[in-house]
């Protein structure tokens, strides 16, 4: 699904959703613009869906406190907002595990794979998902509870989107885990089994949806509903220069100055903010501040790429920007078919975009201000070098205002569901786990240990595998991992990226940036050869089995995607080295330092003591008056020559 492209999930036609009553009883056109068909209309329900997921006053959220300590998933976020149009994160579902790249969205709540049985299912980035091959799947039978299929045997689910895309499957349990970051354990979750999928959902790249969304089968709900996590989530994007991030299933301790607003999660199904002010340049625009309260209210969606604001509010934060860079040259849009808004001048450096665009302050009900950088409203033009175009555009007639990915790139975005509220934190998302100060993911299990396919005693910090087709290593001990990366750019052209580069490798192979290595790099023409190694994470010095095979499934099969911006390229000689040898003093390094410090000890002792004796040995020296002849003489002797 290009999310470059149009803004999907959050908009929807018509849903059909098992064990959760959804009644749409009608539906709202968002926007309907000439010459804006990339950011295409938009639908909602009507009214808030009858669900019981939806707490309609807040005692009913104190049925949902833990009743023991709580853990969180930790997963990483992978492609890239503008390029791709969404973000990507990784699940794994069966025994033995099957692993899908899913679109993380707020706007949805069923998370849904392709089928094994789909007659109509596009070649997405993983294989489908084989029910039959799983030991622990479960069809969800229908019930009173659930819309069923036509031989009432099991329930179904539907979605369409604005866009003319349509998913439509069956509904299925099955064991789902969260990656070698995680502290929590594989669950089992009902999920969509999908057998139809049509429009950009036939023809993205990614394999499905999750859905993050209010609703018992939004895969929170269904983790808060057993009690293994706090009612929270988090999600962190990536910047213009570096794409991924990160996000937190559960609670995580939020940063001291972390800007909170509330969430009424009765306003509307969706995530809801109070916005009632926006200033450019410091000076707030000349708005009612019941402009940003209209029909849904602030909807913060991260399915959806732009941000789209109410006719009066977009014209006069367009105004506001035109004349902050009167400096700048306005051009036209990449593509001319749209009326894009560009200005070019400003230089390629993202961290010195500030110096030509104005900040951008969004100011909430309780006097609480979230700050913009030029990155949370603009997007690179991509023909015209040092050229930037607004990423805020008129949401029609409609009076929402939806706030989509670009909004918060480079900003923790923590969904405190528990408490009704929002908070945002500036930061480097691809620096979150050392920014948050929170513990190194679990050490990997020894290698004789792993086990993929038994779920039962499944350890979180096991990355399941993913399917064979060639030859992988078998029980070794995995020193680090070496391969070679063509690619079609000069190195004086790639230099300058080279960090980005190694960021995308990691986030691509799902392993932390200080793993990646460059070994060696020559250049031929307009080509570049790159030698990469892939290290244990920490201090380790071995990879599990698990960890080194479903690094080479990815790039033996060739799963490691980088941005257009990196010309053509191919992965190809990856190998397997075992851990250096260790010697055997490094082992017991403190034992020989002592020993050493002793016979140094020793030494010295025994060199002052014969100092000392034949000190005692010499005869005594003549004794000489002061001022005699030869002592003159002597002294005569150390003056200089004149």
């Amino acid at each position: 699904m290009e999310r470059a492209s149009f803004t999907a999930t959050f908009t929807i036609v018509s849903i059909i959703f098992v064990l959760v009553d959804y009644d749409v009883v009608s539906c709202l056109r968002f926007s309907d613009v000439p010459n804006t068909s990339h950011r295409t209309t938009m639908f909602l329900p009507l009214f808030p869906p009858k669900d019981t997921s939806f707490p309609s006053s807040p005692s009913q959220l104190s049925g949902r406190l833990l009743q023991k300590i709580p853990v969180n998933a930790r997963m990483a976020l992978h492609d890239d907002l503008l390029l791709n149009g969404y973000y990507t994160t990784r699940l794994w579902i069966g025994t033995p595990p099957q692993r899908f790249a899913l679109i993380v969205d707020t706007g949805s709540t069923v998370t849904y794979v392709p089928c094994s049985t789909c007659e109509q299912c596009g070649k997405h980035q993983d294989p489908r998902f084989q029910p039959e091959m799983s030991s622990t799947y479960q069809p969800v039978k229908c019930n009173v509870d659930c819309t069923c299929d036509n031989e009432r045997e099991q329930c179904i689910y539907e979605r369409q989107y604005a866009e003319m895309s349509s998913s439509s499957g069956v509904l299925g349990e099955d064991i789902v885990s969260f990656g070698n970051q995680s502290e929590l354990a594989p669950q089992r979750a009902v999920f969509g089994c999908e057998n139809r999928e049509t429009g950009d959902l036939y023809s993205q790249h990614a394999d499905g949806i999750m859905g993050l969304g209010r609703g018992d089968l939004s895969i929170v709900d269904q983790l808060v509903e057993k009690h293994v996590i706090s009612d929270s989530f988090s999600l962190c994007y990536g910047g213009m220069d570096f794409g991924g991030g990160a996000m937190v299933l559960g609670g995580i301790k939020p940063p001291a100055d972390m800007v909170f607003t509330n969430s009424d999660p009765v306003r509307s199904p969706y995530y809801n903010i109070e916005l009632k002010e926006i200033h450019v340049a410091g000076k707030a625009l000349s708005l009612n501040p019941g402009v940003f309260d209209g029909n849904y209210g602030t909807v913060l969606d991260s399915g959806t790429t732009y941000a789209y604001l109410p006719e009066a509010a977009f014209a006069a934060f367009k105004s506001a920007v035109m004349k902050a860079v009167l400096s700048l040259k306005l051009i036209e849009g990449p593509d001319p078919n749209y009326k894009d808004i560009c200005f070019s001048g400003a230089g390629s450096d993202i961290s010195q975009l500030s110096k030509s665009f104005p900040p951008v302050d969004m100011v909430f009900s309780n006097g609480k201000k979230l700050s913009l950088s030029p990155e949370n409203y603009l997007f690179r033009h991509s023909k015209v070098r040092g050229a930037y175009c607004l990423g805020i555009f008129q949401n029609g007639k409609d009076a929402t205002t939806l706030l989509g990915g670009i909004i918060v790139r480079n900003t923790l975005v923590t969904y405190d569901r528990q408490h009704e509220m929002i908070g945002f934190w500036k930061t480097n998302c691809s620096e979150l786990w050392d920014r948050l100060n929170l513990s190194p993911p679990p050490p990997p299990l020894p290698s004789g240990l792993d086990n993929a396919n038994s779920t039962g005693n499944m350890n979180p910090t096991l990355v399941p595998s993913g399917s064979p087709g060639y030859n992988a290593p078998g029980e070794i001990k995995v020193g680090f991992i070496t391969f070679y990366m063509s690619l079609s750019v000069n190195y004086s052209d790639l230099k300058p990226h080279m960090t980005e580069l190694t960021h995308l490798i990691a986030q691509e192979l799902d392993i932390n940036f200080s793993q990646v290595n460059l070994m060696n790099i020559s250049t031929g023409g307009n080509d570049s050869l790159i030698k990469w190694a892939i290290f244990p994470a920490g201090s380790a010095n071995y990879m599990t089995n698990a960890a080194a095979m479903e690094i080479i499934h990815r790039l033996a099969e060739n799963r490691v995607h980088l941005p257009d911006t990196f010309g053509s390229y191919k992965l190809f000689e990856w190998g397997i080295e075992p851990p250096p040898e260790r010697t055997g003093w490094p082992q017991s390094y403190l034992f020989v330092v002592i020993a050493l410090s002793v016979v140094l000890i020793l030494g010295l002792s025994a060199f002052l003591g014969w100092l000392i004796w034949r000190r005692r040995q010499e005869p005594p020296l003549p004794y000489e008056r002061v001022g005699s002849v030869e002592t003159i003489v002597r002294e005569q002797e150390l003056q200089p020559l004149k």
